[in-house]
């Protein structure tokens, strides 16, 4: 399938035990639906490299569970190679539609190393993948020329594009027949030609995000920017806050954060 529109980076419910909460999952997707054209649990907004593979398996469940036939593409934020295609193949099992993927957790690594990185995954899993670009958490950035080049392996899907540049994100939306959604709700009137957006707002305002997408105006993107600021998606830790207004509005029964491992 071809993706687009507004996709739900779902938080990750927990009890005070550290317990991923079913019906909160169901609450929260139930929230969304009407408004969005894709589930994304288990990645960054869903604390996914903070998840025990208990955890991850349960968000993961429950996400297919209560999707009534929207998409759920699983997102996996795993340090290496190996650990990744063992979880793809369970994604793939559970019913996830697509594995999203980071690179490998590490600063000193090439841009070789990368594409192999992904090369290894779709050869090994017969699952598609979506390319999440990010810095914050693997420690690396994938130029736009491995980019490209990765696109060109069989079953990329899709690429969530969160590196915070919007020159880098308008030219690989140009460059690219693959969709490419924006990762940052601020840059959205930035960047023109992407297929959507994928970011924690929503979560909480799905039907903004749906706004801007079909008018990147200025005033618009100013309300996207207020909500930003208003539920603290900017903070570093902004799940916590996202969390907090989303038990607030009592769609989760606890606003507790995923422990550190």
């Amino acid at each position: 399938m071809t993706y687009s529109g507004t996709i739900a980076p779902l938080v990750t419910p927990v009890d005070a035990d550290g317990r991923v909460h079913e019906a909160s999952v169901a609450r929260l997707i139930g929230s969304v639906r009407a408004e969005v054209t894709g589930l994304m649990p288990a990645l960054s907004s869903g604390e996914g490299w903070k998840l025990s593979e208990a955890q991850w398996r349960d968000m993961i469940t429950y996400t297919v569970r209560y999707a009534d036939g929207l998409p759920v593409l699983a997102g996996i934020h795993l340090p290496d190679t190996e650990a990744v295609i063992e979880r793809a193949r369970v994604a793939l099992d559970l019913g996830a539609a697509t594995a999203v993927v980071t690179t490998p957790f590490r600063s000193d690594i090439s841009q070789d190393e990368i594409y192999q990185h992904y090369r290894r995954i779709r050869e090994a899993v017969p699952i598609p993948l979506f390319l999440y670009n990010e810095e914050a958490v693997s420690g690396n950035k994938i130029e736009l020329e491995t980019l490209l080049r990765i696109c060109e392996l069989p079953g990329i899907v899709g690429i969530k594009e969160s590196s915070g540049s919007a020159e880098y994100t308008r030219r690989a939306a140009a460059g690219l027949t693959i969709p490419v959604f924006e990762g940052w709700e601020n840059l959205l009137s930035d960047v023109p030609g992407v297929a959507g957006m994928i970011g924690p707002l929503a979560n909480l305002d799905p039907a903004l995000c749906n706004a801007v997408l079909v008018d990147p105006a200025p005033e618009v993107q100013k309300r996207v920017d207020e909500a930003c600021e208003r539920y603290g998606i900017f903070r570093d830790d902004w799940y916590r806050y996202v969390k907090q207004e989303l038990h607030r509005r009592e769609v989760i029964a606890f606003p507790d954060v995923v422990a550190e491992r």
